[in-house]
């Protein structure tokens, strides 16, 4: 019981970490939605790698309504075709292809609708118990929550100087050092294709 009371702490830790909410007074007509723990176990990737206890909190936007919790849920993923040309690219040029999973990806989009949330049970603030969460950045769950991260993702790597492709939204170019560097996002996964650096 202790390693998932440890992974939740360490979530909820993430979640102040990033400032994902602000507690306020509740009031009468406020619309609040629900929290739940989703818990996973994650095998190492090597047999020698320990196994982690992941645990998850997510809003219960399934109670969000449109046009009111929300107005765009639309988010682009790489399209398949995308993904082989590039590995085809790779292999034939002999690049390094690096693949990163995006940690707490959708607590970094921000929301532009006010949200508000029951606090975490048994995370609940000793002396604002009956306060609510307004969240500040988006939380798992959300029904916006992938477009707001994809919108957050899109801003960052076009302000550090890569180009969205016209062909793929999700494939991003750029040229460092005179080098080609392509970026693909597939929702929380990256592949990164550049050339080997001796």
């Amino acid at each position: 019981m202790h390693l998932w009371k440890s992974a939740m702490d360490d979530e909820i830790k993430s979640l102040h970490d990033n400032k994902t909410w602000t507690l306020v007074q509740n009031t009468e007509n406020r619309k609040v939605i629900d929290c739940k723990w989703i818990y996973k176990i994650k095998e190492g990737a090597k047999e020698s790698d320990p196994v982690r206890y992941k645990a998850r909190l997510v809003a219960k936007g399934f109670s969000q309504k449109e046009g009111l919790d929300y107005n765009e849920i639309f988010s682009p993923v790489v399209k398949f075709k995308t993904i082989r040309m590039l590995l085809a690219v790779t292999a034939f040029y002999d690049l390094e292809l690096e693949q990163l999973d995006v940690k707490t990806a959708f607590l970094n989009g921000d929301l532009d609708e006010k949200i508000f949330m029951r606090q975490p049970e048994g995370y609940e603030d000793k002396i604002h118990k009956d306060y609510v969460c307004m969240l500040n950045k988006s939380l798992y769950g959300l029904k916006q929550a992938p477009r707001q991260w994809y919108k957050r993702f899109d801003a960052f790597v076009s302000k550090i100087g890569f180009s969205r492709s016209s062909f793929d939204v999700c494939l991003y170019y750029a040229s460092l050092d005179e080098c080609p560097v392509y970026l693909l996002l597939y929702v929380d996964d990256m592949l990164i294709i550049d050339e080997v650096n001796e």
